[in-house]
């Protein structure tokens, strides 16, 4: 037989293939439903952010970015933990988890589970060890959004807050990352009025004059005024969130005040407000004091 005919033969018979191939891939990939849905959208997200998370300020996977509008804040952090979604979503879809968030952070005075399991009275105050009577309750409504396998979203909001503060929003969500790692996203944001207007206008000219957030402002500075003080409470939340999931256990609470301090001391310049034997001092207490009704 020819060889020539031959080699012609087998090379049709291989553009043949090569085009079969390519419509099978092609009808594939066409009726494969699209990766759509808030889970795949935050995945989006992270991976337009993967630059800055390799590489940041922050020594650690983790972007965060602020905004500010006339009367609104609002701080996100976006990050990789090193736990599974399965983990993280155990640990953060029950309310009672979240009061123990919270009160990891410096104000959080007091958290009760109320109105079976749909609100949560936070109260608020100052950086120091002080009666719950001259706190300030927020009613927080606990939202559980979507949870499964590959998303978990948890909302916490109230209406009215101290001053003339309101819409107050915590928003947390998470979904499966490459490596058994899972995508989080905090977003923390409140309106204000006037009275909160000027009130923070005093703390920025006097206590708060020296403090700072985390977004570069050029010569190695870094914004202050407002946005700075959303930036700092929201990075607040996402390391008390972070010092959870690393030690959620009922008898790990010392593990979790320890881990939150020292995480925030590696932020000094932007977070260091008391002493670490004073922190754990104050927050000993207040987890005692858990066990009691938080004032009216």
């Amino acid at each position: 037989m020819n060889t020539s005919f031959v080699r012609k033969t087998r090379l049709i018979g291989l553009g043949i293939l090569l085009v079969a191939a390519s419509t099978l891939a092609l009808a594939q990939q066409q009726s494969a439903p699209a990766d759509t849905g808030p889970a795949a959208t935050l995945r989006a997200k992270l991976q337009a952010l993967a630059p800055q998370l390799e590489r940041n300020a922050f020594r650690r996977p983790l972007a965060l970015e602020s905004s500010e509008a006339a009367d609104r804040l609002s701080g996100d952090v976006y990050a990789l933990v090193d736990h599974p979604v399965a983990r993280v979503s155990e640990a953060l879809r029950e309310p009672a988890a979240w009061c123990q968030v919270l009160m990891l952070h410096l104000n959080t005075k007091h958290c009760a589970v109320k109105s079976g399991g749909t609100t949560l009275a936070v109260a608020i105050g100052r950086k120091f060890d002080q009666p719950l009577s001259d706190a300030q309750t927020i009613a927080f409504a606990y939202t559980p959004g979507k949870a499964d396998a590959n998303y978990l979203n948890v909302r916490l909001s109230a209406d009215t807050g101290p001053l003339s503060t309101r819409d107050y929003s915590i928003v947390f969500e998470a979904a499966p990352a490459d490596g058994g790692k899972t995508a989080i996203h905090l977003r923390y944001a409140y309106a204000y009025g006037t009275a909160a207007r000027l009130a923070m206008k005093g703390y920025l000219a006097t206590l708060g004059s020296d403090k700072v957030g985390f977004t570069p402002a050029g010569q190695g500075n870094y914004i202050g005024g407002v946005r700075g003080v959303v930036e700092r409470n929201t990075m607040r939340y996402y390391l008390a969130i972070d010092s959870y999931l690393d030690a959620p256990g009922a008898g790990q609470l010392e593990q979790r005040l320890a881990a939150w301090f020292d995480a925030t001391e590696q932020y000094a310049k932007q977070l260091h407000e008391i002493d670490r034997n004073d922190y754990l001092a104050m927050k000993r207490h207040e987890f005692q004091r858990l066990q009691q009704p938080a004032a009216s």
